[in-house]
């Protein structure tokens, strides 16, 4: 197999989910992937007709964000008529398979130039949702779609009650949970004050050429631990709502596979990913490639897989992926210098780093998803591009970059820096 390099990796500022309120919530889905892909194209000097495939992930597929983003979001961007698109979904996890898939095309020898990366606009997703259910259109019936025979085979609940039976299935106090997504937002605070983000995060702009957003709109950096403490838990309402009409509660979907276990609720706003909206792109290339048209790498891919776990708990895939590409690598734990893991919701970094045994300072050391916001079909190549910057920035080899995916999932992939 020949090698596949990371030549750039952008994104945009990440802006508040929600309609009215965020800066990009105005905006074509599209619109926000255009801006990172006319980013790499200039930044580059490419000739996009060499462009072999643009690998997209979009979570919700529907209304604006539906269509195949990201072959129209190139034609937008002026690319090539020749540059082809695809868009997937693995739920949080897109953004990530996209680049594993760009880079298994390129190692494989089948592609040279490929992007990879993903959108995902929650304002625009969320306001949807609430549209078709003013209209009076039923509901698709939670991540089962509504097929209640797969629901009876493996109950799947609400994500934030499954993230607090996680807790209590682990141990992990709201204390705990506290103290951590108060250090993602001081670690967030450092890294914007610093511009760790700078080389890698371009502005968007709107159809005049006027600037749109060029800072991230969700971190609040004075955040303490004291002042998490005194939030209600986001999902207690959640527990015991009936999934559907005459339905279980979500904890009761929970109990039944887990019957003993008490589900206390404890995540909130500031211990759960913030509801944003954002784009991001990553360049791939062959090293042919790369040597023949003056293109120099960042980084190289170094392994790439996939893992399925509980579909009820639903988030704790990241452990055994993170196991599972550094068995591919070759590598253990103590070689990584920078990992990146979604924050989701606290308690799947918790248990990522209690399991694995990994060192804090090297895990979301500039903060993560609780501080600067989860636009879902985007965060992967979000956090591929966080951590090349962070490796740069300190001078590592190896990052390892994963996240929790609806289903019970997690993709990973290390990149090694070059």
């Amino acid at each position: 197999m020949t090698d596949a390099y990371i030549i750039d990796a952008v994104r945009t500022p990440r802006s508040i989910g929600k309609m009215g309120k965020g800066a990009l919530s105005h905006m074509h889905p599209q619109h926000i992937a255009v801006a990172v892909l006319k980013a790499l194209k200039d930044r580059n000097n490419l000739n996009t007709a060499d462009v072999d495939d643009i690998i997209w992930g979009t979570s919700a597929q529907m209304g604006l964000q539906g269509g195949d983003l990201g072959r129209m979001a190139a034609l937008d961007a002026g690319y090539d008529v020749k540059a082809s698109g695809v868009t997937l979904d693995r739920f949080c996890g897109s953004g990530l398979t996209a680049t594993n898939l760009a880079a298994a095309q390129i190692m494989s020898g089948m592609e040279d130039l490929v992007i990879a990366g993903g959108t995902e606009m929650m304002s625009y997703v969320t306001w949807y949702g609430q549209s078709l259910r003013e209209a009076g259109v039923k509901a698709a019936g939670g991540l089962g779609t509504g097929n209640m025979r797969l629901q009876d085979k493996h109950p799947q609940s609400n994500q934030g009650v499954a993230a607090d039976a996680i807790a209590a299935m682990e141990g992990i106090t709201r204390e705990e949970l506290d103290a951590f997504g108060a250090e993602s937002q001081r670690r967030a605070g450092i890294a914007l004050k610093e511009g760790r983000f700078a080389k890698s995060t371009v502005p968007v702009h709107d159809e005049d050429g006027s600037v749109v957003l060029d800072h991230e709109e969700y971190p609040r950096p004075d955040t303490t631990a004291e002042q998490l403490a005194g939030l209600k838990p986001a999902f207690a309402a959640f527990m015991d709502m009936p999934s559907r009409q005459d339905g279980p509660t979500f904890r009761q979907l929970i109990n039944q596979k887990y019957p003993d276990l008490a589900i206390e609720p404890l995540h909130h706003a500031g211990t759960s990913s913030g509801v944003v909206d954002g784009a991001a792109a990553i360049l791939l290339a062959s090293k042919a490639y790369a040597d023949a048209h003056g293109l120099k790498p960042r980084a190289r891919i170094v392994a790439t897989a996939n893992v399925g776990d509980d579909p009820t708990l639903m988030l704790n895939a990241p452990v055994p992926a993170a196991r599972k590409v550094l068995a591919k690598a070759g590598l253990t734990v103590a070689d990584i210098n920078v990992f990146e893991v979604n924050e989701a919701f606290a308690v799947v970094t918790e248990k990522f780093i209690r399991d694995l045994g990994v060192d804090r300072a090297k895990l979301n050391p500039n903060g993560g998803a609780i501080a600067l916001g989860h636009p879902i079909g985007a965060t992967g190549a979000v956090l591929i591009g966080t951590a090349l910057d962070e490796l740069e920035r300190s001078g590592g080899r190896y990052a390892l970059i994963t996240m929790c995916a609806a289903g019970g999932m997690a993709p990973a992939i290390i990149i090694e820096r070059v």
